[in-house]
């Protein structure tokens, strides 16, 4: 399928064009829809009319930033992929190979929040395998 770099692009100026009175308050651990857009080669996509797909707020810089982990409901668990349960009623998985800095412009639906002792274990596991 062939990639609809056109419309993102007008979805992008939209979204980069928000006021910044239009920015959300997020945490750590957050799992939000985030339109994360369509990206080039092996790097994760969004999907359907938002160009969107959830994330966990991995690790807040400030207001305006953030880590963002990828989810996925491609549920195959390897190394690169920690399963952490269900969110909006699908099995998911984490893709720590896709973590990438947002802005919090693109935030724009809190889904859940994932308890301490997971959020934990994802830290560490991410760290491990990416710069480990």
């Amino acid at each position: 399928m062939e990639k609809d770099f056109d419309r993102w692009n007008k979805l992008k100026k939209a979204i980069n064009g928000h006021d910044e009175k239009e920015r959300v308050y997020f945490h750590e651990g957050d799992i939000w829809w985030v339109r994360l857009g369509v990206n080039v080669g092996y790097e994760i996509d969004g999907k359907h009319k938002q160009f969107a797909r959830p994330v966990i707020v991995l690790k807040k810089y400030n207001q305006y930033s953030f880590l963002a982990l990828p989810l996925s409901t491609a549920t195959r668990v390897n190394r690169w992929r920690v399963a952490i349960g269900d969110v909006a009623g699908k099995e998911a998985v984490a893709v720590l190979s896709q973590l990438r800095n947002l802005d919090s412009l693109r935030l724009y639906q809190k889904i859940d929040h994932i308890d301490a002792d997971l959020l934990a274990r994802i830290k560490k596991t991410a760290s491990r395998m990416n710069f480990g």
